[in-house]
């Protein structure tokens, strides 16, 4: 009996210690992971740096060089917010997930929606804005035409922006157009301005803005196509880090000053007159 009970206290003791010991292990690896995380080397560091693309008018150059747009005003905004140094890098579209996944960028901030397929290399944030996409049409080659299925012919040519996800809906709605893909926005219109193609399918609110800068050759069908919600784009393992931008969003949604900021470039021109 005696020898059962000293058993008994040894096999505590051991469990006790073991108990101990992975608790301590526990608690190195969470500090590990907390030090590691993006949002504390941004702190740490001083500095965000922040990867986005030019979409008008979401992020783009003023004359004066100065970058603005919405983009711009949410990136400078949670800056602020965070207490440290904006650094905005202009990066293609196709280059912004693998400069995040490099350690190139802290964070996406570039009107990206998380769709299965990116989900699969990087995390998203809850949506800070949603985009819809329209098309926006060539007066003469595409006389007559009211809606998607008018543009689903073999002669019929589609363009948009490479890698994004107009690309899908156009693959859906009009499968038997002719899909062309260009690098930026400048290229794409003036390419539809040309007569070189029959319709842009791209993001709001450029069709419409630029509907109304060419009436003599270009309409708007304004029917949105897809709804897509924009996010943060994160690295994946990365739980602070996405905790704390969620937070924001939630907190600059309940102030009202992401519609506010939405509101001001993408249903008015004020910005244009500004520039």
């Amino acid at each position: 009996m005696k020898r059962l009970t000293l058993l008994f206290k040894v096999s505590c003791v051991v469990v006790l210690i073991f108990g101990l010991a992975a608790v301590t292990t526990a608690g190195e690896l969470q500090k590990k992971l907390v030090a590691e995380s993006t949002i504390e080397k941004i702190i740490r560091s001083g500095k965000m740096r922040v990867g986005m693309s030019t979409f008008v008018p979401w992020a783009m150059q003023a004359k004066n060089g100065k970058w603005i747009g919405f983009e711009i005003d949410v990136a400078t905004q949670l800056a602020k917010d965070m207490g440290v140094k904006l650094e905005l890098l202009p990066t293609k579209w196709d280059g912004l997930i693998p400069s995040l996944l490099t350690g190139k960028l802290d964070v996406i901030i570039a009107g990206m929606s998380g769709t299965p397929m990116r989900a699969l290399k990087i995390n998203f944030s809850i949506p800070y804005d949603y985009a819809v996409q329209n098309i926006l049409a060539h007066k003469e080659l595409a006389k007559g035409f009211t809606q998607a299925a008018d543009f689903n012919k073999p002669d019929v040519t589609v363009i948009t922006r490479l890698g994004v996800t107009a690309n899908e809906t156009i693959r859906k709605l009009m499968p038997k157009a002719e899909k062309r893909e260009f690098p930026d926005e400048g290229s794409m219109i003036q390419e539809l301005l040309n007569g070189k193609a029959h319709a842009v399918l791209v993001s709001a609110p450029l069709p419409a803005f630029t509907a109304l800068k060419y009436p003599d050759k270009l309409f708007l069908i304004d029917t949105p196509l897809a709804s897509e919600p924009i996010s943060f784009g994160v690295r994946k393992g990365d739980h602070d880090t996405l905790a704390y931008f969620n937070n924001w969003i939630r907190v600059k949604t309940q102030d009202g000053w992401l519609k506010e900021r939405a509101h001001y470039w993408f249903k008015t021109r004020n910005w244009a007159t500004a520039k």
